[in-house]
This record gives C-alpha cells, structure tokens and sequence, in this order.
C-alpha cells in the first residue's frame, strides 16, 4: 500500500523557504483465509450437482443475521443451498420451473433486514422470488422488468439486491445497464443510469454495494471499474481501468462496504478479492487464479461444458477459478469460488494506522532569517470527482 504525500510550503519574511513532505496515516485491512462452506460434486464417487451439500456455480451469497445461516445460490440446480455458519449442510428449497418459487436461472440474493424476507433472482423467468426466513415462498416482483440478452454477454436478468434504511430495495438490470429501485410493495419506483461509458452510465452493473451514506458502489462490469452514485442516479465517484495491477479490473463482479465506507471488489477473472479505502484508494489484495500441472492458469468454462467445474480443481486456501458473488457480515468476507464449487471465508484484518516519519525533501534559502516550516498531514487522499 502506498502512502501518500502532502507537501507543505512556509515563507517567512526573512526569506527562507522550507520545502517539507510528510506521509500520512493510512488504515491498513487485508483478507486471510478463514475456512471454506460447500464442495464440488464427486463424479468419480457418484455425486453430481444435487448431491446435498455440494455446490455448483454459487451465483450469490446471503448471510442471515441471527442464525449466521448461509444461503447459496446454486445456479446449476436452480436451488437455493443452505449451511450453518460452520459449514454444515441444512437444507434446500427452490428448484428448476417456472412456479411458485421455482428458478429458470439464479443470481443474485439478500435478505431485507425489517422483515428478514429472502429475495432471490430468477434469470429467465424475469423476477425476483421472494421467501420467508426459513425458505418458504411468498411472492414475486419486478415480473418483466429486466432486459432481454444482448450479445457478447452470457448472463442478463437481476443482479445484486441491497436494501438502505428507508426501506427501498436496489436491483441491477444486467442487459439494460440501469438499477431498478423498488419499495416495500415490490413497485418499481426508479431507473437509475442508461447503458455507455459517461459518469453515472453502465455495461453491465453487475455488484451493488451500499456505503454508511446511503449511496451506491456499483460493480460496472464491462467498463472495468467501480462507480459511486448516489439514489438519484448522480455519479459521485469512478476508479479503475482494465488491467491485473493493483486498483485494476478484469470484470469486476460484485462489492461490499463496510461501515467504515471501506469497498471489497470481487475481481473476478483475475480471481481475487480488492479493498480500496471509501475514496477508492488501493489498501491491499487477496486470492490467486487456479493453475494446472505446469502452471497454467485453469481456464474458463465453455459453454455446454459436460462439467460446472474447472479442470483441474485446486482448492487451497485462497485460490479461485474467477470469484463471484459476496457478502460480509461480522468482519468475514464470503466470496463465491465460481468454478470450483465452493464459497470461501475471509478474515478482514484491520491494523491500526503508524504514523510515517516526516522526511524532508528540499531546503532552500532565500534570505538571512529562519523559519519554522509547519508540516501538514492528511489521512486519506481524496479521489477525483466525476
């Protein structure tokens, strides 16, 4: 992580100038491994995707507060896995169809924290399935209010749900570039941002994160960057560009915040995990890609592949084949292994800030006096506005 430099400029009347440099405090956070809920299916055994307690393609990621329970998004089975918060299996509840409370497709998932209500996206039935806490089904919303496929994308429908505290719901409309904002009634009461590479617009708002102020961190998949905005739809923020050095993309995913207004990014074919502080500055990384035999990175899935899993698996701690979906609750981080059928725990670390010791970069002197410079410091750099 980089500190940053503030330069400071003193001139006293005698005329000497005192050229100082100070490097502020930053707050450090890093991710560790912590343990892992779900496993890949056994072929070689006789398991397949359905086989309870294994995991294909998690979609999203839920934690419900008080029971700690985790609620997958098994994409492959159309069916929504439960675990204990140790990773036990529970229970399932969905399953392919278009019904009641049946999937065509999943995506994203979140609890809406007044009711304890579980919403869950369903791709090609164009809605979002709404259940009770212990998975049993009530009702469906937003019936036809997302965009059809467009080409050059795999996926379309609703992305990620969040919910402020007034009580609105956020959903992104993965093929029409655009966030759905809902009220408690299910109604569509918003379209926020249009589809192109402007401030405030989208390809692919794909993670909806939510900061401590009520604004947006939103996941711009395809523009390879993350954008702030706030619930009118005004960009407030922008950072990054494609690429696989720090503060860069290769189809960011999902993100959180947490209540320090810090964002976790889930990087997804570069197959780790970014922090950036509230203003979008680096603070650290977390994850590398799968490899092979001779250290090749473990390619992607095609389409029709006879497996939902990457060939071969490497399930070490901290190794992804792209990460997914997200939540983080209670300082763990839970992050969809996408092809490896698994979700992995992260610690979130935080380690106070240490002052840097002042250097000083320059002196020069104009005149026959003296001078106390006076050092300024700043915590945190502020980002460019858009």
């Amino acid at each position: 992580m980089g500190l940053l430099k503030n330069l400071s400029f003193a001139i006293a009347s005698s005329g000497l100038m005192f050229l100082a440099a100070t490097q502020a405090d930053a707050a450090s956070i890093t991710l560790s491994y912590d343990s892992s809920i779900g496993r890949p299916a056994n072929f070689a055994a006789g398991e397949n995707p359905f086989t309870p307690g294994t995991i294909a393609i998690p979609q999203g990621i839920a934690v419900q507060e008080g029971t700690g329970n985790v609620f997958v998004a098994n994409d492959v089975t159309d069916q929504i896995q439960v675990f204990s918060s140790e990773g036990d299996f529970l229970q399932a509840f969905g399953g392919n169809g278009s019904g009641p409370g049946q999937f065509d497709g999943q995506s994203a998932i979140a609890f809406e924290p007044t009711t304890g209500n579980f919403y869950a996206g369903d791709v090609n039935n164009n809605r979002i399935n709404i259940f009770d806490p212990q998975g049993n089904y009530l009702d469906s919303i937003a019936e036809g209010q997302f965009s059809s496929p467009i080409e050059g994308r795999v996926f379309s429908g609703p992305t990620s749900i969040v919910f402020d505290d007034s009580g609105y719901g956020y959903v992104g409309d993965y093929s029409g570039d655009r966030i759905l904002k809902f009220n408690s009634d299910g109604e569509i009461v918003d379209s926020i941002g249009s589809s192109g590479t402007a401030p405030g617009q989208f390809q692919g708002p794909s993670g909806i994160g939510i900061t401590p102020e009520g604004n947006l961190v939103v996941t711009d998949q395809f523009n390879n960057r993350v954008q702030v905005i706030d619930p009118e739809g005004n960009a407030l923020q922008t950072f990054g560009t494609q690429g696989t050095g720090e503060g860069e993309f290769n189809q960011p995913i999902d993100a959180e915040v947490d209540e320090e207004g810090n964002i976790y990014v889930t990087d997804s074919i570069n197959s780790r995990v970014q922090v950036f502080d509230e203003n979008g500055n680096f603070l650290s990384a977390f994850g590398e890609p799968a490899r092979d035999a001779e250290g090749n990175v473990v390619p992607p899935l095609a389409l029709g592949a006879p497996s939902p899993y990457g060939d071969p698996l490497d399930l070490e701690p901290g190794v992804f084949n792209w990460t997914a979906g997200s939540d983080l609750v209670d300082d763990k981080l839970y992050v969809g292994d996408f092809f490896q059928g698994r979700v992995q725990v992260l610690d979130v670390n935080r380690a106070e800030p240490i002052p840097e010791p002042s250097s000083m970069l320059g002196l020069a002197v104009l005149g026959g006096g003296a001078l106390a410079g006076k050092l300024k410091q700043r915590r945190k750099q502020k980002a460019v506005k858009v």
